[in-house]
């Protein structure tokens, strides 16, 4: 029996050692800036990277912004401190969209709300902010505790402004107001070269052409990709003139944001009578360009152009998110009388200058991140995968709003998941230029869209 005992203990330890032999070695590599050196960052921008999302700038979501999530992992390997002049709460303060009601609005939640036909569903809701209640939030953090540079709907242009933080004199940004070193005085560009930073994290031209196309083309002009160039190269050949190195990002798709393809062009259905009863007004008025059938039938927008100063939408142009819903569903909005307001369209032109302004400034951002020695993260390939899906840690994305979990409520800014995600290519990009192992990021707490 003893010998027995003493047989299976041999056999027990053996399999023991046997387990630990053939246990697997996991090859981490130590996290490593390569040549790049984080040791002090700064981050430049707009919407993107001051962490905007959900129609506004609040604590967590600058918490949790994309360059603050790559500042965490910077400090894997040998990054510095990264300072943000940061919101008071996690309400926020947003632009409004709708200037002609107000300047500024709280942010999205979403909530259940009852439409014009009585139906109550979730729906991204937000409030009107008078200037009295955003005071608290138009103050922040001066001076050299502030890394971030990024400030939302601000163009590349804007960076060379002393008075694009005196919102008070008509501006309507308040947004660099919260950290100018010197307000009246200062330049977001200057005050940014003045930190010396060894490394950049830059994503440039987007206000130039989305606060274009966000207004339906009525917004302030793209400029030519030639002054984008021009502008990029004093930010960037300023900014590097102590040896920083960076990465940039290149410029998505319109087509990759729900804001842009929630609403189709087509999306007027009918019956034969509607479509007859309508065909019976605007035909007796001279406006055969309009025509309506049984089925789907594109909206009708305001066209100086056509004949009456209206016309039918079709493939290739594109309604905004910002269109009044309500309008559309109970008082024929789009269809007749009132017709689509330029602001909340745009036309096959405006389609084609913004196509181009995002190809050419494209072209100048890969060639800009050549002549600096920047790593070029392509967001443009990315949100078009984006579209299509993609798969994190097991969970699907895409690019459908509100259950695609990328995108926050306002339809053109991701969510907190998505800046990570978004993260994790930067840091891919990074990795490869510099010879580097930063390691991605997990983000558990990120917020993706939060159901009551």
């Amino acid at each position: 029996m003893e010998n027995v005992r003493l047989l299976y203990a041999v056999l027990f330890l053996s399999c023991i050692g046997l387990f630990h032999s053939c246990t697997p070695k996991l090859d981490v590599p130590k996290p490593d800036g390569g040549t790049a050196d984080f040791s002090k960052t700064i981050a430049i921008g707009g919407n993107y990277m001051a962490g905007y999302q959900d129609g506004a700038l609040y604590l967590k979501g600058q918490k949790l912004c994309l360059p603050a999530l790559l500042a965490e992992q910077f400090k894997l390997a040998g990054g510095g401190a990264f300072g943000q002049a940061l919101m008071p709460d996690n309400e926020g303060l947003g632009m409004n969209d709708k200037v002609w009601v107000g300047k500024y609005v709280s942010r999205f939640h979403l909530n259940y709300k009852t439409d014009c036909q009585g139906v109550s569903s979730l729906m991204p809701i937000n409030s009107a902010v008078s200037l009295g209640a955003a005071t608290p939030y138009l103050t922040g953090m001066a001076g050299n505790s502030v890394q971030n540079f990024a400030v939302p709907f601000a163009v590349t242009a804007n960076y060379f402004t002393p008075s694009f933080d005196v919102f008070s004199i008509g501006n309507s940004n308040p947004y660099y107001n919260r950290f100018a070193s010197q307000p009246g005085v200062s330049t977001i560009f200057a005050d940014a070269k003045a930190q010396n930073a060894k490394f950049i994290t830059a994503w440039l031209g987007m206000e130039d052409i989305y606060n274009y196309a966000s207004s339906g083309g009525k917004g302030p002009a793209i400029q030519s990709s030639a002054s984008f160039s021009a502008r990029l190269d004093t930010l960037l050949g300023g900014l590097t003139a102590n040896g920083a190195k960076g990465v940039i990002a290149t410029i998505p798709d319109f087509r990759s944001f729900p804001y842009y393809t929630l609403v189709a062009w087509d999306n007027a259905v009918m019956t034969k009578v509607q479509a007859d009863s309508l065909n019976d007004i605007y035909i007796p008025a001279g406006l055969t360009q309009i025509h309506f059938a049984p089925g789907r039938n594109g909206f009708v927008i305001n066209d100086a152009a056509a004949f009456g100063g209206v016309r039918q939408m079709h493939k290739g142009e594109y309604i905004t998110l910002s269109v009044p819903i309500d309008s559309m569903k109970c008082n024929k909005y789009g269809l007749l009388i009132n017709t689509i307001n330029n602001c909340y369209a745009l036309d096959s032109s405006e389609v084609f200058m913004i196509d181009q302004a995002v190809n050419t400034y494209n072209a100048v951002i890969t060639q800009k991140a050549a002549q600096y020695n920047f790593a070029l993260a392509d967001m443009h390939s990315y949100f078009n995968s984006v579209k299509t899906g993609i798969k994190w840690n097991g969970a699907d994305f895409n690019a459908e709003f509100v259950t695609g979990g990328f995108f926050s409520l306002d339809g053109y800014t991701p969510n907190q998941k998505g800046y990570a995600l978004i993260a994790n290519e930067f840091i891919k990009a990074i990795n490869l230029k510099f010879n580097a192992a930063v390691p991605p990021v997990n983000c558990v707490e990120c917020d993706g869209v939060l159901f009551p």
